[in-house]
């Protein structure tokens, strides 16, 4: 059973978001899924959420890539770790597009039942992506602005 927990979650990241598969959401996620992501106001629900939130994602960086670095899995639970590479070419979050390319890290882990991710809680570095777009200064820079006040 885990080499399919580790199966299903995998195709996530790889064909969800690299390849740009959405129709594969609803094959692999329930009716009923719940998003976790404290860098996203709310929680997304459902199919059509999730869908939304990753068009959102694939719009600002449409040749995304992610490579799955590991995956520990369970019988009905699995966490993923990744790198996410992409170029920035579309608003993302308020921010114009700057044309950076950006490499982001982040976790997941996700909640299978009956076969299908029900819920998933993620986590990536969201103050390195803005740091790489040029949002937020780097935190040596910040460092410099207190020390000379």
């Amino acid at each position: 059973m885990t080499t399919e927990t580790r199966s299903l979650v995998r195709r996530d990241p790889e064909e969800v978001w690299t390849e740009g598969n959405l129709e594969l959401i609803d094959e692999l996620f329930a009716d009923d899924f719940v998003l976790h992501d404290p860098a996203t106001d709310g929680e997304p629900r459902g199919r059509d959420d999730y869908r939304e939130y990753v068009e959102t994602y694939r719009a600002a960086f449409p040749d995304v890539e992610y490579e799955v670095e590991s995956i520990v899995a369970e019988t009905d639970v699995a966490t993923l770790r990744y790198t996410a590479r992409g170029t920035h070419e579309g608003e993302f979050a308020g921010v114009e597009p700057t044309g950076e390319r950006v490499t982001v890290s982040g976790m997941e882990q996700y909640r299978i039942e009956d076969g299908r991710i029900v819920e998933m809680w993620t986590s990536y570095d969201a103050l390195g992506l803005f740091q790489q777009l040029g949002v937020v200064p780097p935190l040596e820079d910040i460092g410099d602005e207190t020390r000379s006040e």
